[in-house]
């Protein structure tokens, strides 16, 4: 097990696009860290079933998503590429179709490599499924067992990268989020995902050893983006949502602490954190993965990425072409320039003009400046234990986003005002030892929507 007790990256100057202390080198030579950024693109179904009688169908979307999006790559002169397979639910259900589709992408890859000489790695995302069966069951039955052979199947097939996006803890951290509960968020990240985490990603780098692929690294999508969208709707209050993108580092580091590597997964906006603190490649999303979802943070979230994500788009037909071939081509570009930044030795100056067009909007992407994560980042690693380091992040996240907004950093109306005074209130309440909340938490718990004993806590 890794220990990270300080930043690997600590100097401003240094925290940048393309750049990261531990560069790493995947796929087909492309070397992720080492100056220069990459398009990630990801691309998915138009709405279809995904079942035995429409798998012919599916083989052929996808072929027709890699070849077309891998020509326009050419076309564009991109220096190189990663393609993100996401499976669908039926995909993972099913671990021999996912494996199917992986072979898919890969040939298409290795075919564009020898006749163009395109770089390029293979992201495969098993869905989890475990979150389907309710309450979950994450050590055990068919969806648990499909999860797993998906995973050694695709990288049998030829995945590059492995990468999911978990939900351990998020049967508990919904109904936090609705509540404004920050006890309920902190237990569900610190407690029950980051020990959800530390089995499942043993399982993924023994995977990953085995195959001889990469161990990339986990999304908190399921709770961190799940409350940007809440936000978004006015559901919850922003602040609560900039304040669980914070809480989510602790349960995200925990895949790192296991053995993954990078490049971090795109959907996790707290890579800004993970960046710093591990020093490996990191993917991230923002304007161009408005296919996918809306977002306050589409220009900041470029600051410190080493890949740059569509998230994950249909293939459906536009005016211009199909929409994962003008995916590809709005990476291309957004990417070209950042690296033409980086050759002008103007780097550090894009990425403060991308911070500074979207921190005073919204305090979602406050937290994501890069100043800013490098603090908290030190606080949260001042803790030895995930549940310590959430409780950190609340009380250290909390004490920033009220200094931001004393400081004019960014305007809240009054009930957002009101929220951050409520939440404060709260994040003194957390108690410094971890068996007493964990016990305080357990007595509250809904036992109809948790199994305790997945999480390896009484019940």
């Amino acid at each position: 097990m890794v220990e990270y007790t300080r930043l690997a990256v600590d100097d401003l100057d240094q925290f940048v696009f393309g750049r990261c202390p531990f560069p790493l080198q995947v796929g087909d030579g492309l070397k992720l860290g080492d100056g220069t950024v990459y398009p990630e693109l990801n691309f998915t179904l138009p709405p279809m079933q995904v079942n035995a009688a429409t798998m012919d169908q599916v083989r052929r979307e996808y072929t027709q998503m890699v070849e077309e999006a891998c020509a326009r790559a050419v076309d564009l002169q991109v220096p190189g590429l990663v393609v993100e397979l996401e499976l669908l639910p039926d995909l993972t259900r099913q671990p021999q179709w996912g494996a199917e589709v992986t072979a898919i992408l890969r040939t298409a890859l290795d075919k564009y490599a020898a006749s163009d000489g395109l770089r390029s790695a293979l992201r495969v995302t098993p869905n989890d499924n475990r979150d389907f069966v309710r309450p979950p069951l994450l050590r055990e039955g068919e969806e648990w067992e499909k999860m797993v052979a998906t995973f050694d199947l695709c990288a049998e097939a030829g995945a590059d990268l492995l990468s999911i996006e978990s939900t351990g803890g998020k049967e508990v951290h919904d109904d936090a989020l609705l509540n404004g509960d920050l006890a309920g968020s902190v237990f569900a990240l610190g407690v029950l995902a980051s020990r959800d985490m530390a089995q499942l990603w043993d399982l993924i780098v023994d995977v990953a050893a085995k195959r001889q692929v990469v161990a990339a690294g986990d999304s908190a999508c399921g709770f961190a983006n799940t409350a940007m969208a809440l936000a978004d709707t006015r559901h919850i209050p922003k602040v609560l949502a900039a304040l669980v993108r914070v809480l989510s580092v602790p349960r995200s580091l925990v895949a790192y602490e296991r053995g993954a590597v990078g490049p971090g997964k795109d959907c996790a906006y707290e890579n800004v954190y993970l960046k710093a603190i591990t020093g490996y490649p990191m993917a991230l999303e923002g304007a161009e993965a408005a296919c996918a979802h809306l977002s306050p943070v589409g220009n900041i979230a470029k600051a410190v990425a080493d890949l740059w994500s569509n998230e994950s788009v249909q293939n459906i037909k536009l005016l211009g072409a199909m929409a994962p071939t003008v995916s590809m081509e709005q990476l291309a570009y957004a990417t070209r320039l950042m690296n033409e930044a980086t050759r002008a030795g103007q780097a550090t100056l894009l990425r403060d003009l991308f911070v500074a067009s979207d921190t005073d909007k919204d305090p979602q992407a406050y937290v994501l400046r890069p100043d800013v994560a490098l603090k908290l980042g030190a606080e949260i690693l001042a803790e030895p234990t995930p549940y310590l380091r959430t409780r950190r992040a609340a009380l250290a996240g909390l004490g920033a986003l009220r200094r931001g907004e004393a400081e004019g950093a960014f305007l809240l109306r009054r009930a957002e005002s009101n929220w951050l005074r409520r939440l404060s209130e709260q994040a003194e309440q957390l108690p410094e030892d971890e068996g007493h909340f964990i016990e305080e938490m357990v007595a509250r718990v809904d036992r109809e929507k948790v199994r305790l004993g997945q999480y390896g806590l009484d019940a």
